[in-house]
Formats: C-alpha cells, sequence, structure tokens
C-alpha cells in the first residue's frame, strides 16, 4: 500500500493532473511509496472517500483549485473523520493566497503556499522519518528547472508519468516556462515572477518520448508562449518537422507580439494543427489603464488579421466582463471590433476575484461585488447592475453555443447581420436573439438540445429573413460533413489564470 496519495478533482476525466505528476516526479527515492488518485468534479464525494481509504495511506496531499475547492473540503472534512490520524496537506493556487481565511486550511493538517513540486517532497521525507514540522502553513521557495546558487535542486520534468491511457484519452498538459512579466490585476499570473524557463534540450527530448508512444495533443500552459523566440521559435520548429496526421498543440500567446521569425514559421503550419489563445480581455485603453494591463492595440489588430488572412491557425480570443470602469456599451464595442477581426472563437468570460489578486482594490470605487463561493465570479458593478450582469452571463452561454461550437457557421452571419458586424451591430443583434431564446426555452441556460436550439434559431431568422434562405442555411449547418467538421477537437480550460503547484 502507498504511504503517499497525490489526490486532487479534475474539471473533467479529460484533463490529466499537471501539478500531481509534477509533485511525483520530484519525489525522488519516495516515489514507490507514492500514487497518484485521480478524480474529477462529477464524483461522489463519499465515493472518493471510499476510494482513498482504500489505499490506507499516511499522507494524502490534494491539490485545490477554484474548479474543486468545495468538493475537496467535503472530502478533507469526511477524511479526517473517518480517520482522524490520516495527515493531509494542502496546496495549489487556490490556498496559496489569502490562506488564514480559509475552512479547508482549518481542517487538513498543514498547507503548503505557492509552487510546492519540492517542497512537498521535503515535507514529505521529514514527516516518514518521524520529523513534523513546526509551521502548519509552509512557504515554498520557488523552485528553478535548474540548480542555481539558490536552488541547489533542479525541478524534475514529469512527462514520463503520462501513461498509455492519458496519452490515448487525455490532453497532456506541458510547459517550457512559468511566471509572467505582466500586472494584470486580475490574473494570478501577475504573482508568478520571474518568468522561467524549461532547459530547451530536456524538455524537447521529453515531447519526442510522448511523439514516439503516440501522443498527438499538447497544451501548453505557458502564460506567455511567444515573449522569448529563443524558445517559442525552436518549439514551434521541433512541431513542424514532425508533423503527422491528428497533431494538435494549444498555446497562449502575448496577442501584441508576433515577429516576422515567428509568423514565418506559423504560416507553414498545416490548417487546424495550430490553436492559439490570446487574451484581449479588453479594448478599452482606460480599462487597460485601470488593471494594469500594457496591450498595443494597433498590433493585436494587425496580427489578428494576420492570422486569419495568412494561417490556418485557430484563433480562440478572450474577453472579460466586468472589468472596473467598463459598461456594456463599452464591452459591446469591443466585442465587435474584436468579432471583425475573424477570431474562430471568442471566449466571454466572467470577471473572478482570484484570490491573491490586486484587483480588490477597485471595489469600492467601482461598486464590484463578487460572489463568496468559487469560482468567485462578478455579480454587479457600479456601471452593470445584477439583472445586467445576468444578461451577460446567458450571452456567453448562448455565443458557445451557437458561435463557438461551430455548428451554425452559414446560419450565424444571417443572425448577426454581417457585414454589419464590422460596423457594430453584431453584439445587439445577438444580445436581442439571447433575450429570445431565454425566455422560448423556459428560462434556462443548460439541458437545451441540439434540435430545439436549431428550431428556435429558425424560428428567429424566419422573422427577419427569407424563409428559403434561412432553411437553406441550417440545411447546410446540420449537413453530416459539416457535423464532423464542427465536431469538438478541442479541451482547453478558462480559469483568468492560474494552474499542489
Amino acid at each position: 500500500m502507498p504511504e503517499i496519495v497525490l489526490a486532487t478533482l479534475n474539471a473533467k476525466y479529460i484533463h490529466a493532473a499537471f501539478g500531481l505528476r509534477y509533485l511525483m516526479a520530484n519525489l525522488g527515492d519516495l516515489q514507490p511509496r507514492a500514487t497518484i488518485a485521480e478524480f474529477d468534479i462529477n464524483q461522489r464525494p463519499l465515493d472518493i472517500v471510499e476510494s482513498i481509504l482504500s489505499l490506507d495511506p499516511k499522507i494524502v496531499g490534494f491539490g485545490v483549485y477554484i474548479w474543486n475547492a468545495e468538493l475537496t473540503l467535503k472530502i478533507v472534512h469526511d477524511l479526517k473523520r473517518l480517520r482522524p490520524d490520516l495527515t493531509i496537506v494542502v496546496g495549489g493556487p487556490e490556498v496559496s493566497y489569502e490562506t488564514e481565511q480559509q475552512e479547508i486550511v482549518a481542517v487538513a493538517d498543514y498547507v503548503i503556499r505557492g509552487e510546492a513540486d519540492l517542497a512537498f517532497a521535503d515535507f514529505c521525507r521529514s514527516f516518514l522519518a518521524g520529523r513534523r514540522p513546526l509551521m502548519r502553513v509552509i512557504d515554498a521557495a520557488l523552485p528553478e528547472f535548474e540548480a542555481k546558487a539558490s536552488a541547489a535542486q533542479a525541478l524534475a520534468l514529469p512527462y514520463d508519468l503520462y501513461d498509455d491511457a492519458d496519452i490515448a484519452h487525455r490532453v497532456l498538459y506541458v510547459e517550457a516556462s512559468r511566471g509572467c512579466p505582466f500586472k494584470c490585476e486580475f490574473c494570478l499570473s501577475s504573482l508568478d515572477v520571474p518568468v522561467r524557463n524549461a532547459p530547451l534540450g530536456p524538455f524537447l527530448e521529453s515531447l519526442q518520448k510522448l511523439l514516439n508512444r503516440g501522443a498527438r495533443q499538447f497544451k501548453f500552459v505557458d502564460r506567455t508562449f511567444n515573449l522569448n523566440l529563443k524558445i517559442s521559435l525552436p518549439i514551434l520548429q521541433f512541431f513542424l518537422d514532425r508533423m503527422r496526421p491528428g497533431l494538435f498543440v494549444h498555446f497562449e500567446l502575448i496577442p501584441d507580439r508576433l515577429p516576422e521569425p515567428l509568423r514565418a514559421v506559423i504560416a507553414q503550419f498545416p490548417a487546424g494543427t495550430l490553436q492559439f489563445e490570446v487574451g484581449v480581455q479588453t479594448l478599452n485603453t482606460d480599462v487597460e489603464s485601470l488593471i494594469s494591463r500594457r496591450q498595443d492595440q494597433a498590433k493585436l489588430e494587425e496580427n489578428l488579421h494576420w492570422l486569419r488572412d495568412h494561417t490556418g491557425v485557430h484563433v480562440h480570443a478572450d474577453l472579460i466582463v466586468g472589468l472596473p470602469g467598463e459598461d456594456l456599451a463599452s464591452f459591446a464595442r469591443g466585442f465587435d471590433r474584436l468579432l471583425a477581426l475573424g477570431p474562430q472563437e471568442i471566449q466571454i468570460g466572467m470577471l473572478k476575484r482570484l484570490r491573491g489578486t490586486p484587483i480588490c482594490r477597485h471595489d469600492a470605487e467601482w461598486g464590484m461585488i463578487y460572489s463568496q463561493h468559487p469560482p468567485y465570479e462578478i455579480l454587479q458593478t457600479r456601471l452593470v447592475p445584477f439583472d445586467a450582469m445576468q444578461r451577460m452571463r446567458r450571452f456567453s452561454r448562448y455565443w458557445d453555443l451557437i458561435a463557438n461550437s461551430g455548428r451554425f457557421t452559414r446560419a450565424l452571419p444571417l443572425l448577426l447581420g454581417q457585414p454589419e458586424a464590422a460596423r457594430g451591430l453584431a453584439f445587439g443583434r445577438f444580445a436581442e436573439f439571447a433575450d429570445h431564446l431565454y425566455a422560448a426555452v423556459g428560462r434556462r441556460t443548460h439541458g437545451i438540445n441540439l434540435h430545439d436550439l436549431t428550431e428556435h434559431l429558425r424560428w428567429y431568422l424566419h422573422q427577419s429573413h427569407d424563409n428559403g434562405v434561412v432553411d437553406e442555411a441550417i440545411k447546410q449547418d446540420q449537413s453530416p460533413r459539416h457535423a464532423k467538421a464542427a465536431a469538438p477537437k478541442r479541451q482547453t480550460m478558462h480559469l483568468q489564470h492560474g494552474p499542489m503547484q
């Protein structure tokens, strides 16, 4: 039986727990005494408790995130009731900031704040040798990818810990760097300084091993992949030189940084191979200034135009609703402006008050009220009252179903009135449809089947367009060939930033 269990609840089965694998990789000689136990938030807490207790461990380490915080608390409570002698250690972004305010920290035996890759191993080694730490809250020293005077031990890479089932059925997370040089106040990555790069040679060797074992989908979790051309260019060239059917690579890019050497390599990839997530967040320059966000909007627009016109890259652009200083009219202008740039997806996210981020300094001035429960979404601001914020939640959900799904590529232009979208009408048109749909489906945003969604869209378009034109567009959207092209190919989790690690 393992003495150490590394556990977490993933948002979905398809998401492999990257942090747990880093912890395991860095346990060193303790690895034979440890195991990884992954669960997901759709499982019953008591079943998870049963599974962990069946392993009869001495130490259980939980990775705690906004998507699993409440369920993890229930599980920790029950574990401690059933096995008071069991030592529970919690870590992860959800407990690394504002630590003392959280119930789970009071219930667990220890908490490790920060990147716990090495600190957890040190804890286990001492604990199993009979030396209990004096402090319940342990601050992890910042680990480095390569040994330095300030960090004698380098991080071990975790990629050999992806098993055959992971490779066959899950998104494989990888990282070439940690940290972010920017200070956007809503983002956990603004707290991660400095940027540290993985040693390129060993990292590429790890990727090659995964490719040799059949891996085809890679999601880079680097917050600023294109920050350093000495890193991003060799990695892109690595994948370009190893093109094969089914290869899909996701990167998060700084949207206003796409120099010519990077463009030259990107343009050579076949369509559908690369997905770029670009965090636009807002196109209001006053709001950017308020939240300490640096962004060259002219370069951003130029780069998105180039990606659309000269590459086969799938562009996933993010916008945030509820930022301080932004009303719905400003958001609508930004949405229409971004839509005109032609990204394949626009992810509309609600602002979250992530623990530790300085966005809270705007609470009084801008009337920012957040939910007290994970994921701590904005409820209202001085400029966007609660009912308007709820309307935007519905807009976001229906935009995912209609636009981001890729199922209605011919009907969507009829709905938005394109090319008028470039003149700023798309947001208003879709908002009106979202209001209609919400009423038509009985005030629901979930549990709407595809047939009902299609028929509601058809009826709505019949009111303003030639019925034959509408029916033909929907017929083409429903064709088997189109449905196959629109089938989900990507699994992306949007957290406004932040991945025990």
